[in-house]
């Protein structure tokens, strides 16, 4: 995992899912089978995730997911969850 700024927020990959725990305590999961570009990762690729000010990126994978996308239920990229 690779920070953009200095904050409390984590991000992993972890047997298909994305885990993200925020400073405020909330915690985000989603299966990567729910996103066409995450799908495609190798476990290595989940984890190298940037975290910024607005959002998480995969620079490996091309894609961005914003955190108050997250917190609508926006995962990016739907197929079939």
């Amino acid at each position: 995992m690779n920070t953009i700024v200095k904050n409390e927020i984590i991000a992993f990959y972890k047997n298909g899912y994305i885990f993200i725990r925020m400073e405020s305590g909330v915690e985000i999961k989603f299966p990567v089978s729910g996103n066409k570009r995450l799908s495609k990762g190798t476990p290595e690729q989940l984890n190298n995730v940037e975290i910024s000010p607005s959002g998480i990126h995969w620079e490996d994978l091309d894609e961005d997911l914003s955190f108050t996308g997250l917190l609508q239920g926006d995962y990016g990229q739907n197929v079939n969850l």
